[in-house]
C-alpha cells in the first residue's frame, strides 16, 4: 500500500495525487511493478533496515510502500 509522508502524518495518496499532472487518470500514483514511475527513489533507509523504501514524487512529497 502506498502512503504519503508529511512531517508527522501519514496520509492516503487519494488526498494528494488527484491534483498532480503525473497521476493516472484515476488520480493515483503511477505505480508499476514495484516502482513509482512519477517520482524518483529517495531511499533513506540503511541497508538491511526494516524501514520501507521511500520515493519522492514530482510534487515533492515523500511516498512509501508499506505492507
Amino acid at each position: 500500500m502506498l502512503v504519503v509522508l508529511m512531517n508527522d502524518q501519514v496520509i492516503s495518496p487519494q488526498a494528494v495525487c488527484p491534483g498532480c499532472l503525473m497521476a493516472t487518470q484515476q488520480g493515483q500514483p503511477r505505480w508499476y511493478s514495484g516502482r513509482l514511475l512519477c517520482g524518483r527513489s529517495a531511499n533513506l533507509a540503511e541497508a538491511g533496515s526494516d524501514r520501507p523504501i521511500q520515493y519522492e514524487c514530482q510534487m515533492g512529497f515523500k511516498i512509501a510502500d508499506i505492507n
